[in-house]
């Protein structure tokens, strides 16, 4: 059989389940919301305001509008399917193999840099608190150059990715457990965040609603500004929630707790991140906190607070790290299928027959990431980011319905509603936000595209499962 026509049976993984069962619905909606919100809110909204001025309550509208629709098509496919791997997995069974080694491509640039880009970001925090402490551990080590680009080293950084992989590699259930706690800081300091600004609240700041237009215009520095432009940024926000299938062969019982935490998930954060949106501009001209690298805090300062910025300060240097904790997780499964699968080298699919973990995996992962840290920003990153997940967000949303019409009869415990109006909306909602994606972010990507190809074809083709049991 020719590779682009092998496709990954459609069956639960028992055959080879290694990974221990021991999460439930509720570890799965704070996984989500632990993956969602993070430097998304607490740093991006400054970035988009600037995108979008006051309209970037619309942009955190389209692009949680889009992800849901992706959310619920995911919804359909981790229950039928509840074997790790996210859209990786779905595509291999429903596109075939080559359409799932692009997906799985796609998804270790997703992964990967937004594991760096917010240890990155986490750094600045703590080193302004540790700073307030007396303690000074600089945030950037310069080391020289290469090919004109300037190298340094990030401390903490590279330790808060090794921290996380540390509770990764002692078990996924301990990590639920701690992940679980600081998702419950990260939202009270938001909600802390609401009662200070709302009583602040001026209308007047929501004028001119658009300055930059509607829709995704083109810079002279090469960035875009516009509502749909903010849109396709702020989606960095929300897609933390195909982390959650990814713990598939982890959940007790996947065909309900994989539709609660993915859906689940969404619906808090997206109406979080409104509210959130809609008090920061309403307590201080979008102008004043555009250029921020933590607006949130500083909002709060400017009303006077603080006490409470210093909190909120806080809060997102301890609690930030569950989106790293998420992000990593979601990595090393990734990478565990696709090793198991023969399309990466198989000893990297190895579990500790103790820990129940993928221990080799994860110290790996943690390596590229410390290594990427020390050359990634947040800003530079998440458009990127947002390429390759708006790439995995159409190939699921095909998949469920190539899917309807090739299998309609398969156990479906989820249902997506009007699968035939979301899936397309999906679709159609991804391309234009990619679209609207700066011309580098693009070219970029489609560079990353051009070396996974020629890997999978040297490679994969030939050392994958399928290939093997076809020879």
């Amino acid at each position: 059989m020719a590779f682009w026509n092998r496709r990954k049976p459609i069956e639960a993984p028992h055959h080879h389940q290694e990974l221990k069962r021991t999460l439930s619905w509720p570890h799965l909606v704070a996984l989500g919301v632990g993956a969602i919100v993070g430097a998304g809110i607490y740093a991006l909204i400054g970035q988009g305001a600037g995108m979008a001025g006051p309209g970037v309550i619309v942009s955190f509208g389209v692009a949680g509008l889009v992800c849901a629709c992706a959310a619920l098509c995911y919804a359909e496919l981790a229950t039928m399917m509840p074997a790790s791997g996210s859209a990786y997995t779905y595509s291999y069974s429903a596109l075939g193999e080559l359409v799932g080694w692009i997906v799985g491509w796609a998804l270790i640039l997703e992964y990967s840099v937004v594991v760096s880009a917010v240890a990155v970001g986490w750094s600045g925090y703590a080193s302004g608190l540790l700073t307030g402490w007396g303690i000074d551990v600089p945030q950037m080590l310069p080391f020289g150059e290469i090919a004109g680009h300037a190298m340094h080293f990030n401390p903490l950084a590279v330790f808060i990715i090794f921290v996380v992989a540390g509770l990764l590699v002692l078990g996924t259930r301990e990590s639920a457990w701690v992940n679980s706690a600081l998702v419950v800081l990260k939202i009270a300091a938001l909600i802390l965040f609401l009662v200070i600004a709302l009583p602040a609240f001026d209308i007047s700041h929501f004028t001119p609603f658009a300055p930059f237009g509607w829709g995704s215009t083109p810079t002279q520095t090469g960035t875009n500004t516009g509502i749909m432009a903010a849109a396709a940024v702020m989606f960095f926000a929300f897609y933390g929630f195909d982390a959650v299938s990814t713990a598939a062969e982890e959940t007790k019982n996947p065909g309900r707790d994989l539709a609660i935490g993915i859906v689940g998930s969404m619906l808090i954060c997206t109406l979080l991140y409104m509210a959130v949106g809609a008090a920061a501009i309403g307590a201080m001209d979008f102008r004043g906190f555009a250029a921020s690298g933590e607006p949130i805090a500083l909002i709060v300062r400017s009303l006077d607070q603080p006490e409470a910025a210093a909190v909120i300060g806080g809060v997102a240097s301890i609690a930030i790290p569950t989106v790293i904790l998420a992000f990593l997780y979601g990595q090393t499964r990734i990478f565990y299928v696709m090793a198991r699968d023969g399309l990466l080298p198989r000893s990297w699919a190895r579990v500790h027959s103790k820990l129940g973990t993928p221990v080799i995996m994860t110290i790996f992962t943690a390596i590229v990431c410390s290594a990427l840290a020390g050359l990634l920003t947040l800003g530079e990153i998440a458009s990127l980011a947002n390429a390759g997940t708006l790439a995995a967000f159409i190939a699921v949303a095909v998949s469920l319905m190539v899917l309807r019409r090739r299998e309609p009869n398969l156990e479906r415990p989820f249902r997506t509603p009007l699968a035939w109006i979301v899936a397309p909306a999906a679709i159609l909602g991804c391309l234009y936000l990619f679209s609207s994606l700066n011309s580098g972010t693009i070219e970029r990507f489609f560079i990353w595209m051009a070396i996974g190809i020629p890997v999978y074809l040297l490679w994969g083709s030939h050392k994958s499962a399928l290939a093997q049991k076809a020879g």
